[in-house]
């Protein structure tokens, strides 16, 4: 995930998070994060965004890669 300035292209799917939030999808990516679901999570120890997609097989220890 990454800050993003300028306009979404023609073909980016860009979801309304409220707020002032918008979450733009690369068109190349959207079948793979199709149902995801992103939440902002804190603890003691961290802050942070936690996805759970319905598409993934495997994931990375950190969360941050996974694989369908």
């Amino acid at each position: 995930m990454n800050y993003q300035d300028e306009e979404p292209g023609k073909f980016d799917e860009v979801v309304d998070a409220g707020d002032g939030v918008r979450i733009v999808v690369d068109p190349r990516a959207l079948l793979t994060v199709v149902g995801t679901q992103v939440d902002w999570k804190e603890d003691a120890l961290a802050a942070q965004f936690v996805f759970e997609n319905p598409n993934a097989k495997d994931v990375c220890g950190c969360g941050e890669s996974f694989s369908t």
